[in-house]
């Protein structure tokens, strides 16, 4: 059987489930979430980036010195607060009583040990780049720890509210709560970590108040959520937004976030046609941007620059210099540019694109093919762990920084570009950071280095019980703030 049939025929299987389910789920029952993604099972973030199920369980289970909220604002985690001082170049958090699942407390050195593992030379954590700017992590009581920094950084509680970041006890990444995890025949059971603060209760939580979370491919989850045997989908992009409408579900139930991100080709070979800036400009120039977001979601906004506003930058973000064309305009120019190159060579100019699969990434395959191959472009696409000349990089910003954009969007980029990313990153104060986050952006936009296409787009099943869920610009939903009871 195709793989590219799986999904519709999983999709006809949960419409003939819809009439299987006990209608709406009770509400003193277990939340049941899908995360779309692989198996929800404890990875260690040091060993490389995590994929949303693995996210979705770190988060639940090993909470850093601060998370998120149900409005991705900042909330006390292990540290009850904290200050910041010397200008932003200091800040000092007081840890409150925590415990590992075997009873034995949470200790300043333990979270020390956790964090400075994270930001070391080489890590392999998907925020290691971001926290090169710590100079130190201290102990300075056993409850209180301060982390130094070599310039100040105003968003440094959003990095550290990530799961990448969570506080963990390496052998067998046990965490402190919200949740402790019990592993299933099918996914995770998570029940709630005992609160310090209140009498030790050692009677089991109600239905309600625990958590089974499995990770599984999108089709399936919508399976399981249009059979009424799940309440919440977690993860769910552009990739697989195209199973949604056949489903058949409510309205109600549909959330889309707004989150702040990436999304666009990186040019990842500087060589041959993509050697000259002109010429990688013609490949973005081509592009019809509004007709390739529509065909995914009609409501999807589309974007040609780097930076979605101007955010922590000095500078609005900069416009390509074909901005002002009209799309007629700017594809004779690219073709133009086409033929002059194939004029000078004569092998044939074929480029390969690294997409993920999916039915929303074959939509959006079918547009960048159409505009590569209307300048005189072979297309070729490729998957996300082959070889390319361009590959998608569809992320969602863990922070609201300039730099963020800068650096992701930098696969390879030109050498003035990178000069000036790692300025922005060294800049002794916010508004030469500013300056230079506004110089990294024009200097990547008339490098075109990247390709804008879009923001990211992120969805979520619902189910109403689940009334404190709310959209955010993180598109991160915590599994302990989806009730409104008191957690």
């Amino acid at each position: 059987m195709q793989r590219s049939t799986l999904p519709v025929i999983l999709l006809g299987l949960a419409l003939a489930m819809g009439g299987c389910g006990s209608g709406q789920r009770k509400d003193d029952a277990p939340v049941v979430v899908s995360a779309i993604g692989g198996e929800a099972k404890a990875a260690d973030p040091g060993a490389g980036p995590l994929d949303t199920a693995q996210r979705v369980l770190m988060g639940a289970t090993a909470q850093g010195l601060v998370r998120f909220d149900a409005a991705g604002q900042i909330e006390p985690a292990l540290a009850e607060r904290w200050i910041v001082i010397d200008d932003g170049r200091s800040y000092i958090f007081r840890l409150r009583e925590a415990y590992w699942p075997d009873g034995a407390p949470v200790t300043a050195a333990q979270v020390v040990r956790v964090l400075r593992r994270a930001a070391a030379p080489g890590s392999r954590n998907a925020l290691a780049p971001f926290l090169a700017v710590i100079d130190e992590i201290v102990e300075m009581t056993p409850t209180v720890i301060e982390v130094r920094l070599r310039r100040p950084r105003p968003d440094l509680l959003k990095l550290f509210a990530q799961p990448e970041l969570a506080v963990f006890r390496t052998g067998t990444l046990d965490g402190s709560g919200p949740f402790l995890a019990q592993p299933m025949a099918r996914g995770v059971l998570l029940r709630p970590a005992p609160d310090p603060s209140r009498s030790r209760d050692t009677g089991a939580p109600e239905p309600e108040e625990t958590v089974h979370l499995l990770g599984e491919r999108a089709a399936l989850a919508l399976a399981r959520f249009k059979a009424r045997e799940s309440d919440l989908i977690l993860g769910g992009s552009f990739v697989d937004w195209p199973l949604v409408a056949p489903a058949e579900l409510a309205p109600a139930n549909i959330r889309l976030d707004q989150p702040l991100g990436l999304f666009g080709l990186a040019v990842v070979d500087r060589e041959g046609f993509l050697a000259e800036p002109a010429n990688r400009a013609a490949i973005a120039m081509a592009i019809d941007r509004g007709a390739l977001t529509r065909a995914v979601r009609p409501d999807w906004m589309p974007l040609e620059t780097l930076l979605p506003s101007q955010l922590d930058s000095a500078a609005s973000p900069a416009l390509p210099g074909w901005a002002a064309l009209t799309l007629d305009a700017r594809r004779e120019a690219a073709r133009a540019r086409v033929q002059t190159w194939r004029r000078a060579h004569a092998e044939p100019l074929t480029l390969r694109i690294a997409l993920p699969a999916g039915p929303g990434a074959t939509l959006v395959w079918a547009h960048l093919a159409e505009a590569m191959l209307w300048i005189g472009v072979e297309p070729r696409r490729v998957g996300p762990g082959d070889a390319a000349d361009l590959r998608l990089i569809d992320a969602v910003a863990p922070y609201d920084s300039g730099r963020w954009f800068v650096q992701t969007a930098c696969v390879a980029c030109s050498e003035q570009a990178m000069a000036l990313i790692a300025a922005g990153r060294e800049a002794p104060d916010l508004p030469e950071r500013a300056r230079r986050i506004a110089e990294a952006d024009a200097a990547l936009t008339a490098d075109a280095a990247y390709i804008p296409l879009a923001q990211p787009l992120r969805w979520s099943l619902v189910a109403l019980r689940l009334e404190a869920w709310q959209r955010n610009t993180r598109a991160w939903h915590p599994l302990n703030h989806l009730r409104n009871e008191a957690e």
